[in-house]
């Protein structure tokens, strides 16, 4: 059988002298021979999906049901499909990209015509899935595999809830069918946690984790634009192609747009893009035609190019398992790549945060499950009867419905409340929060090593086999270079400068909600113009000045006034012409933008026309979390003088937009006042949502 194996690998790897790398056999024959139960833990590179693929194929010529693998990206799933074809592995998936084929794919697979079937672990919480796909084959599955299993335990560092249901869903399967399970960031910790949840029975094959090819190097360069400098100077001379890391989207576009500046082949790459346009970059990338991806973590689990030259992290990952799993794109099949992490400023800020927002607090929790006691509420109804953002509410819902025995429940009419006696497991909450400040402060220490840094990050993962590389730049003071033409820097501190940042309008009111006798679709007629923001509160160069106009000085500095000016002028230029202005009215701070308006009108040789009164006090928007309730919390609120409204276009100036509706129903009333078009300006962007 080995042989047989062995000659499937080569016609897998289109290499007639290719061979199994350690254990990658050993992994193969306990589960066809032994059908065994197997946690794999191996580095990144060294071919687990080679262990299910086989199994697979060998297990089919033995007359097994088909392979079910779960798998946490969409990106990891086209990559194996790709690779299965090859041993004539007939493989298929259900996933949120391709609806239209999924009548096919029930069909192949009730045929048994389907080898391998790859889906996400949030499939699992789909009832169709589970009653139409699953069920019908549970019986006859041949392989239970699971990718990336360090997901499965809430230590992991990238903690999946949905993994939770694979647990659920082993259980209910046949005792003897043979299950695999693989990552490579997994430490002694997260294993114990895997091996606890998968069952007595599962056994460990472990391998070294030392990354051979790879040159490690830590930079301290605490501002963002002396790094972009770096970048810009560096990235050109490294070999082939490669990724940056951002810990943020906002980061990830902006890097992108600077390097593209400098004349460097730049994408950004991040979950908010769809499925079509996150392909195009990887096979962009997998080609070469890009020097970078600048990407979030979303690039990361799953994206396979062998040839990857250099990964550099722009920030401070939040873990060293996270850094290893990311900085191990780099190198696989070649025999030297860098791995260069520079650390910046505000990385603890943003590490802070995630680990804050990892679990909903109480209080967003008893929110959820007060109004749910009311009766069932589907998602929107839900938003509209708590303060919570339309994220929190989705994390809320998840949380809870993953508890075991769940307080909630998902129903025709909504979710509703179960008769389960639940609390609050503030103490697993409590334990994990405290396990990722230990892990930030390792990354602390990583960053200040003397040892070898390979052998810091194989520790780290309890790697018995870890030893100095003899590669990075501790153990060989050879690595890159800190500096960079200061000219360069003057140019990243310009380009930071001039960022500003798209308004986009919003079209449509809250579903299900009326605002003053609106609802549905705003009238394009009613409907502001596409605006712009100066900057990002806080972001180095405006919005330090933004900030300190409104929390110190209580007046917007002269240089802001000329900022917006060029703005408006050179890289805007709206149109139609603007013909006056006005601005968003506050009974807080009275005169702080008002005063800013009419220097900004007089500068622009503008009429200003202070014609929007606020008739009622309100709560700030920024307590206000999601569309419900801020468009509720502008209700009747403010008040035109259409004395003072003139025909033509008007530049509506506020300090700090995020949620975008008091622009929406400020211009709404203004048009319905008789104005011309309304371009709304603010100083800066407050929206602090950031995905991967």
């Amino acid at each position: 059988m080995r042989q047989d194996a062995l000659r499937q690998l080569r016609v897998a790897l289109n290499d007639p002298a290719a061979a199994f790398r350690p254990g990658q056999w050993e992994a193969i024959e306990a589960l066809v021979v032994r059908r065994e139960r197997l946690l794999v833990v191996q580095r990144t590179g060294w071919g687990k999906s080679v262990v299910y693929f086989l199994a697979t194929r060998l297990l089919r010529d033995r007359g097994a049901g088909c392979t079910l693998l779960i798998s946490p990206l969409l990106a990891l799933m086209r990559n194996q499909i790709q690779a299965a074809q090859r041993i004539r592995v007939c493989a298929a998936t259900i996933n949120s990209t391709n609806p239209e084929d999924w009548a096919d794919v029930r069909n192949e697979l009730q045929a048994g015509r389907v080898d391998i079937l790859l889906i996400s672990p949030e499939r699992l919480a789909n009832d169709d899935f589970m009653q139409n796909y699953l069920l019908p084959i549970s019986v006859g599955i041949g392989l239970f595999a699971v990718d990336e299993a360090h997901c499965i335990s809430d230590w992991g560092h990238d903690f999946r809830p949905d993994y939770r249901r694979i647990v659920r869903i082993l259980q209910a399967l046949p005792p003897n069918m043979p299950m695999l399970a693989t990552t490579a960031t997994a430490n002694d910790r997260v294993m114990r946690d895997i091996e606890g949840q998968l069952g007595p029975r599962l056994k460990t094959l472990r391998g070294p984790l030392a990354r051979e090819s790879l040159r490690l190097q830590n930079l301290r360069i605490p501002s963002q634009a002396r790094r972009m400098a770096w970048l810009a100077h560096h990235i050109p001379q490294l070999p082939g192609s490669g990724i940056v890391y951002t810990l943020t989207v906002h980061d990830a576009c902006r890097l992108a747009e600077w390097l593209r500046s400098r004349g460097i082949a730049a994408e950004a790459y991040y979950g908010g893009l769809d499925n079509e346009q996150r392909e195009a970059l990887e096979d962009k990338l997998l080609r070469n035609e890009v020097k970078a991806l600048v990407a979030t973590v979303a690039l990361g689990m799953g994206f396979d190019k062998p040839d990857v030259g250099f990964v550099i992290h722009f920030q401070r990952p939040a873990s060293v398992v996270h850094y290893y799993q990311q900085v191990g794109r780099a190198g696989r099949a070649l025999p030297d790549a860098y791995g260069v992490l520079i650390s910046g400023v505000e990385d603890d800020d943003i590490a802070d945060y995630f680990i804050r927002t990892a679990f909903p607090t109480a209080e967003e929790v008893q929110q959820v499950l007060d109004a749910l006691r009311r009766g069932p509420l589907k998602q929107n109804q839900l938003e509209a009867a708590v303060n919570l953002s339309h994220g929190k509410v989705e994390k809320v819902l998840k949380f809870l419905s993953l508890e075991s025995p769940a307080p909630i429940a998902r129903t025709p009419d909504g979710y509703a409340r179960t008769p389960v006696q639940w609390t609050m497991p503030l103490e697993r909450i409590e334990r994990i929060t405290e396990v990722r400040r230990r892990e930030q402060e390792r990354m602390r220490e990583y960053m200040a090593s003397r040892l070898c840094l390979m052998h810091f990050l194989a520790d780290e993962l309890n790697d018995p086999a870890a030893a100095p590389c003899g590669k990075c730049a501790v153990c060989r003071p050879s690595g890159l270079s800190a500096d960079f033409p200061r000219e360069l820097a003057d140019a990243a501190t310009q380009f930071l400068s001039n960022l500003d940042v798209p308004i986009d309008p919003r079209k449509l009111w809250p579903a299900g909600m009326e605002f003053e006798g609106q609802r549905g679709t705003l009238p394009g007629d009613r409907q502001a113009e596409p605006g712009r923001a100066l900057c990002r509160w806080g972001d180095p160069g405006f919005g330090e000045l933004v900030r300190t106009g409104k929390k110190q000085t209580g007046r917007f500095s002269d240089e802001l006034v000329q900022a917006a000016v060029r703005l408006i002028r050179d890289r805007w230029s709206p149109q139609p012409a603007l013909a006056w202005v006005t601005c968003a009215p506050s009974r807080r701070h009275v005169d702080l933008v008002p005063d800013f308006a009419r220097r900004l009108a007089a500068a622009l040789g503008l009429p200003f026309a202070a014609c929007v009164r606020k008739i009622r006090e309100t709560e700030p928007q920024k307590t206000r979390q999601n569309s419900h309730q801020q468009v509720s919390n502008l209700e009747n609120v403010f008040q035109v003088d259409r004395e003072q409204v003139r025909p033509g276009p008007v530049l509506l100036i506020d300090d700090m937009v995020d949620s975008r509706w008091t622009i929406t129903v400020l211009a709404f009333k203004l048009r319905e006042a008789g104005s011309g078009p309304v371009f709304p300006f603010a100083l800066a962007n407050s929206s602090t949502g950031d995905g991967d």
